[in-house]
Order: structure tokens, then C-alpha cells, then sequence
């Protein structure tokens, strides 16, 4: 409602706006402001605001009450509808059974089942009583043994057969099954598709029921899908599917060759795919040292071509789902039943990655034969079994393949990703020792051991595991007493590849050593250069290559600009090499991301941050001494333990020699295993501390806190790699509270010298990143200690 006034030329304009608020009125100047006509120009002046009488105003409101009573002609003429009824969604999966409830249906159903089982039985009977009677004359008793001291057989009966209608009847999950995914569309319980989900590629899957996932009902037109690889369930609409068939249309070979994920589910589809069409693909191995990598990689690439040839010679057909996986829950009683939480739902994430699978049954059939009283060694292995008369004692190792990629494999709480005996396992018993971080999976234990043996580990609070119980023998279980030395010794050199020993060098005479010129690759924080100088060796030239600026940052400050650096690894040639060398020593260890078996989504060494060890085979080649040459030269490589056997073959390939395994928990607070390739003498000699060296943790903290460890586990470059044990307790007490190692307390641990990394007013965490990259300086004191025979000291 508005109104215009004029006054001497002065217009003014106002608004009022009635609202209906709990049946009263509220009256709001909407709009009020005043302005004044110029003569000369039209533009308006606005002036102070003029509120309108009193009297006016009443006038109006009254005038507005008479005319404007809401709903008085109906709700359905008026301008301001009544509101509809708010209906409320529940976010997410509302849809939940827990154990317990499933437990009481399972009970229930199986009670129905049973009382119209009897019924059927009691019907037959007295339908048809003379054919039961000549069935029960024509049954013939059994014999009662003569021998009064034979043992007598107790026999079961057989239950009733009940037809498949009354099954069917008395099931009432299948009947809600078979309803599942009848909408005409196709894609049926069973049936490997492709589909589609939004920033991936096409990846292959299986179509489930509903009650698989724990979750509720797809909706219409659309199917519960099971992805290969991760074992993931998503709700795909039937226009993202296509059949399996249509390999050679959705397989993407880009997707295959840089996700590993990607390569592991065409691996399982194909399995499958092939296991139904009764086509198998075996690559036999020539001896048992045959790396299961390139074993699985030459079957996937055969399942591959027979997939884009189309599956012949059965074509689509043949993958078609058996019988019963169309219906897997046809014997919900006996079958999905027996284990309600491992049937109906999916289990849950296991503590441990499940490896690989066991072949648990022959090793059963092994040790009925040791308790038979046959005296066995027995040798578990991934991929075969073995088993040959030894000793009077029964003892377990791993084959050598699987044991250096699993035994020094860590998960974030800190254990072994891995069983200790069998590396494999889904479920592991972890020991209560915090200075130990071994597992044993539940099957090992029960098997080995004793049945019920896992049960009472896990009652017991806390469990030391058999390798740090004071008992030796465990049932059929011994611990080695050298066991230290024998595992030094595996993982020291000549256990892989041959090749010829490296050459050697005479030591120099004291008055003819030269200053030392090194060229150090991804240099990190300077490890090289402040243990060189703690040794006195004299260097006349450090060149590093280092592209993190945090790194460089450290360098600098504190060699006081000593070092040179030429930036990134890859733009280093061979005219650099002969400008900046003659080189002494080359040093360098690329990054492990996708080298080490912990990151799932490793590259490897040809792919990723992997290629970059081969910018130090480059440069290696570049800086060696010409023919004729015979000075001095030597080099090393540093990588991490847990890389695939078959990249650590390539790199020794590469490099002509073995690695050497050297654990910096021998002369320092903390486990960091790593392997060192190169050719510097003694690098197989012992790691001995010295009285310098910090060998437990308390030694390393600052007044006034406690250590809860003798040692941590390694440092890496996530924050949380600090937390110990398997309650990923802080490793430090101060002022009867938790506390996590500060930073320089993390640097006596490395061997640093204090504050070593504290300049740029860096965080916590960047420098403990730093850290987690950098080397264990009493390591690499003890593998360069030998260079004082060779170059000038200080």
C-alpha cells in the first residue's frame, strides 16, 4: 500500500507493509524517502524520511483489517497456500539387522522348517502306510559285532527329504530373492559386467543380491555391483552396465598399465571368466626360485588376448553363472547360515591384508602325518608346500621369495603386515611385547600349536609371541636359537644372483691421499657431507642434486654454503659430470614410494618415482674411471627392504651386485632396515656400535620425560608413524602425560646433531619429514668409515 503526497514541489513517497504475525499486525516503513524535483535537472534529492500521521496511519490499518482476513474465503483461494506436510528422509542406509536379531530370525526359521518338515514326513505316513511298511520289512538290521571289545558305530539317521516346493515354502528368504533384479533389464545375481562410475574407467565386477551387501533393496532399474580388485559394492543403474563379453570395447589398457588396482581386478575377472568356460591358464614354474610376479603377469596377458578374441571357442555363453550363483542362498539353513556374520554380510575389514591364499588343507594332511609320529621339516610356502623327512623336530620357515618382501613389510600400527610363518594370514594375532612387532595369524596358531591355542592368546593380556616367550618349543613349533645370525645371513649378500665380486682397491699411503670429490644424488638434508666431515675426511668438492627446497634449505645453512646444487637429477648430463668431476664417490638412494609393497598403489621400478634409480645407473656409468684409470672410485645406493623381489632383482641387475640388509636398530633408537648396493670395502663386516651411539630411547629425550620403549619403530614421513605398538600408545611420558618425540629428540634418534633441521622456521611435521627421507647417520658412519684408508683427512 503506497501513497504520493506533494508539497511546494517536494514529492514524498512511502510504503506500508502489513504483516500477520501471531494475529497481530506489524506496520514497516518499507520505503520512505523523500525527494525534491530540480528544475534543471530530474534527478532526485533525497532528503530526511517523513513518517505520515498518526491519524493516517490508523485509518489505513483499519481499513486493511476489514479487507484482508486470511482463509475467510477458503485456503484454497487464498494467495499464501497452507503449507504441505514436511516429510522427512533419514539420511543414509536406514536399513541395519544386528547379529542378534538375525541370530533370533535364524532360530525362528529354522524351527518352521523343522515343524514342516514333520508334517510333511507325518502326511507321507499316513497317505501311503502300507509302501512304508515295506520299505521298513525290506530294511535289513544292522549286524551286532561278535567281538564283545569292537567298538560300536553309532548311526544317524538320515533326515526327511523335503521336495523343492516345501523348501522353497518354508524359505522365505529365497522368496525374496527370487524377486530381486526381475524388472526386465537384464544383469542377473552372478553375472560379470562392466560398469561405470563417475572419474573411472569401465572396471569389471559381479552382480550380487542385496543381502550381500548388508545394505537395503537396489531400486529399480538398477543392480548391486561387487568390484574386482577392492571387493566394493556400489548401486550402478542398468544403462552404466555392459556384459563381461564386451571385453575388447571396455578394457583400457592406459587404466591397466598405471593402476595396479586396475591390473589386479582383470586378473580376478579372468580368473573367473575362465574358470566358467572351463579354459585354463597355468604358466608352469621351471624351479621354485620362478618370481610369482612374471608368473602372473604372462597368465593375465594370455586371459587378456583370449578375452579380446572374445572367449572362444565358448563365446558370451560360457560366462554365464552357474546354477548356484544365481541363487547362492538356496541353502540358507546349512550353508550361508552356519556363519550369519560371514553369509549375510560382507566381512569386515580384516586387521591385517590378507596376502595371498594358503593351501591350509595340505598342511593339515602334513601335520596329521607329524602327529602320527612321523618326524617332518616342513617348509610353508605361498605358492607350494613341501614337505621331506629331517630331524626329530618340526620346524616352519617361509620360502625366501616371500620372506624378503613380507619380513620387513610394516603396517602403520607398526607390526608386520604379515603372518610370521606362512606371510599371509586374514587374521593375525599381534605380540604384546612393545620392543616386538611380529604377527601370527589365527590358522598358523591353531594349527601348529594346539587347537584353541589362538583363543587363549587372545584372553591373554598381554601375549608375547614365540619368538620373545621364554619357552623354545610350542607344540610343533621351535624357536632356532640362532635365529639372529641365521636372518642376518639371508638377507646379507649371495642369496639371489650371482656376479662377479666388485673390484678392489689397495689402500693409499697417507702422503698421497687427495681430498675427496662427491657427487651426491636426491642428497636430501646433507647426510653424506656431516658424516664425511665427523669422520675428518678432507672434501674438496660436494655437488648435490635436490629438489626439495626444505632440503636445500638445511644444506646450506648448515655447511655454510659448502654445497653445490644443480636442481633436479634428470637435467644433469654428461658434459656437468666431466666440468664438475673427476668423482671420488657417488652416492644416492631414490625415492621408495612406488617401490615399496607397502603403498598400494606402487608404480614399480619402471613407472612413477621408480625410474628414477635409473638416472643413477646413468650417472653411475658417467662418473666411473675410464680404462686404465686405476684410482680409487667407489659408490653406493641406498632403497628400502620391502620392495618387490622382482625390482630388487632388476636394480642388482643394473648395479652387478647384491645388496647388503642393515638395520639401523643395531646402533640407534629405531628399526629402519634398508638395503645398500655399491662397492665399498667391509660393507658385509658387522655393525658394531660405538660408546657414542644412542641405543635406546631414553638416551635420545630431553630432561624430564620418559621413555615408554627401549627403541621405536621406523620414522617415516606421516606423523603418526610415531605412535607405537598395536594401541598406538605415544612413546614418551612427561608429567604423568603421553607425549610424542619432539624434534630434537627425533634427531638424536636419526644421529643428527641437535636442531639440525631447525632453520626457516619450519613446522613440526616438515621437519620431521625431512627425517623420515633422510639415512641413519651411524649407518652411513659405518659403511664410510673404510674411505679413511683412501682419501685425505682434516
Amino acid at each position: 500500500m503506497s501513497s504520493d503526497c506533494q508539497d511546494s514541489g517536494r514529492r514524498t513517497r512511502w510504503t506500508l507493509v502489513f504483516f500477520h504475525l501471531a494475529n497481530s499486525y506489524v506496520l514497516l516503513f518499507y520505503h520512505g524517502h523523500t525527494w525534491e524535483e530540480s528544475e534543471e535537472q530530474n534527478s532526485p534529492k533525497i532528503h530526511d524520511l517523513v513518517v505520515p500521521n498518526k491519524a493516517n496511519l490508523n485509518l489505513l490499518r483499519t481499513d486493511f483489517q476489514k479487507s484482508r482476513l486470511r482463509g475467510q474465503s477458503g485456503w484454497e483461494s487464498s494467495l499464501r497456500q497452507r503449507p504441505m506436510q514436511r516429510m522427512t528422509f533419514q539420511a543414509g542406509d536406514p536399513y541395519y539387522i544386528s547379529k542378534r536379531k538375525r541370530d533370533e530370525w535364524l532360530a525362528k526359521w529354522k524351527k518352521e522348517a523343522e515343524k514342516k518338515a514333520k508334517l510333511v514326513t507325518v502326511m507321507n505316513a499316513q497317505e501311503d502306510p502300507q509302501t512304508q511298511k515295506e520299505e521298513e520289512t525290506s530294511t535289513i538290521p544292522p549286524q551286532q559285532p561278535t567281538d564283545p571289545a569292537s567298538p560300536s558305530i553309532a548311526t544317524t539317521p538320515e533326515p526327511p527329504v523335503i521336495s523343492n516346493e516345501v523348501a522353497e515354502k518354508n524359505n522365505p528368504k529365497v522368496t525374496n530373492d527370487e524377486a530381486e533384479y526381475e524388472d526386465g533389464r537384464g544383469f542377473g545375481i552372478g553375472e560379470l559386467v562392466w560398469g561405470k562410475l563417475r572419474g573411472f574407467s569401465w572396471w569389471p565386477g559381479r552382480i550380487v543380491s542385496w543381502w550381500m551387501t548388508g545394505r537395503s533393496r537396489a531400486a529399480e532399474g538398477t543392480r548391486w555391483v561387487m568390484w574386482f580388485g577392492d571387493g566394493k559394492f556400489s548401486v550402478v543403474c542398468v544403462e552404466k552396465l555392459m556384459p563381461l563379453s564386451t571385453f575388447s570395447t571396455a578394457f583400457h589398457q592406459p587404466t591397466y598399465s598405471k593402476q595396479p588396482m586396475y591390473r589386479k581386478a582383470i586378473f580376478e575377472v579372468l580368473q573367473v571368466a575362465s574358470s566358467r568356460a572351463g579354459n585354463h591358464f597355468s604358466v608352469q614354474a621351471e624351479n621354485d626360485e620362478l618370481d610369482t610376479g612374471k608368473a602372473v603377469e604372462t597368465q593375465t596377458k594370455q586371459m587378456i588376448d583370449w578375452a579380446l578374441e572374445g572367449f572362444l571357442p565358448s563365446g558370451p555363453k560360457g560366462l554365464e553363472p552357474p546354477e548356484e550363483e544365481r541363487n547362492p542362498y538356496k541353502e540358507v539353513y546349512t550353508e550361508s547360515w552356519v556363519e550369519p556374520e560371514a553369509a549375510a554380510y560382507p566381512s569386515p575389514p580384516p586387521t591385517k591384508k590378507a596376502r595371498r591364499n594358503i593351501e591350509k588343507l595340505k598342511v593339515k594332511e602334513i601335520i596329521d602325518e607329524r602327529t602320527r609320529g612321523t618326524d617332518l621339516e616342513v617348509i610353508l610356502c605361498i605358492n607350494h608346500i613341501q614337505a621331506r623327512l629331517r630331524s626329530r623336530t618340526l620346524q616352519f620357515m617361509s620360502s625366501p621369495n616371500c620372506f624378503l618382501e613380507c619380513a620387513y613389510q610394516y603396517d602403520d600400527d607398526g607390526y608386520q603386515s604379515y603372518c610370521t610363518i606362512c606371510c599371509g594370514g586374514r587374521e593375525v594375532l599381534m605380540c604384546g611385547n612393545n620392543n616386538c612387532c611380529r604377527c601370527f595369524c589365527v590358522e598358523c596358531v591353531d594349527l601348529l600349536v594346539g587347537p584353541g591355542a589362538a583363543q587363549a592368546a587372545i584372553k591373554e593380556d598381554p601375549w608375547n609371541c614365540y619368538m620373545c616367550n621364554h619357552k623354545g618349543i610350542f607344540g610343533l613349533l621351535r624357536r632356532r636359537d640362532d635365529w639372529p645370525s641365521r636372518l642376518q645371513l639371508f638377507f646379507a649378500n649371495n642369496h639371489d644372483q650371482e656376479f662377479d665380486p666388485p673390484k678392489v682397491y689397495q689402500p693409499i699411503a697417507a702422503e698421497k691421499r687427495k681430498p675427496i670429490k662427491v657427487l651426491s644424488l636426491f642428497d636430501g638434508i646433507a647426510t653424506g657431507l656431516l658424516v664425511l666431515k665427523d669422520l675428518g675426511i678432507h672434501v674438496e668438492r660436494y655437488i648435490a642434486s635436490e629438489v626439495c627446497e626444505d632440503s636445500i634449505t638445511v644444506g646450506m645453512v648448515r655447511h655454510q654454503g659448502k654445497i653445490m646444487y644443480v636442481g633436479d637429477v634428470r637435467n644433469v648430463t654428461r658434459k656437468h659430470i666431466k666440468d664438475w668431476g673427476p668423482f671420488d664417490l657417488v652416492i644416492g638412494g631414490s625415492p621408495c614410494n612406488d617401490l615399496s609393497i607397502v603403498n598400494p598403489a606402487r608404480k614399480g621400478l619402471f613407472e612413477g618415482t621408480g625410474r628414477l634409480f635409473f638416472e643413477f645407473y646413468r650417472l653411475l656409468h658417467e662418473t666411473r674411471p675410464k680404462e686404465g684409470d686405476n684410482r680409487p672410485f667407489f659408490w653406493l645406493f641406498e632403497n628400502v627392504v620391502a620392495m618387490g623381489v622382482s625390482d630388487k632383482r632388476d636394480i642388482s641387475r643394473f648395479l652387478e651386485c647384491n645388496p647388503v640388509m642393515i638395520d639401523a636398530k643395531e646402533v640407534s633408537a629405531a628399526h629402519r632396515a634398508r638395503y645398500f648396493w655399491g662397492n665399498l670395502p667391509g660393507m658385509n663386516r658387522p655393525l658394531v656400535a660405538t660408546c657414542n651411539d644412542k641405543l635406546e630411547l631414553q638416551t635420545c629425550l630431553e630432561h624430564g620425560r620418559t621413555a615408554k620403549f627401549n627403541k621405536v619403530r621406523t620414522i617415516t614421513t606421516r606423523s603418526n608413524s610415531v605412535k607405537q605398538g598395536k594401541d598406538q600408545h605415544f612413546p614418551v611420558l612427561m608429567n604423568e602425560k603421553e607425549d610424542i618425540l619432539w624434534c630434537t629428540e627425533m634427531e638424536r634418534v636419526f644421529g643428527f646433531p641437535v636442531h639440525y633441521t631447525d632453520v626457516s622456521n619450519m613446522s613440526r611435521l616438515a621437519r620431521q619429514r625431512l627425517l623420515g627421507r633422510s639415512w641413519s647417520v651411524p649407518v652411513i658412519r659405518h659403511l664410510f668409515a673404510p674411505l679413511k684408508e683412501y682419501f685425505a683427512c682434516v
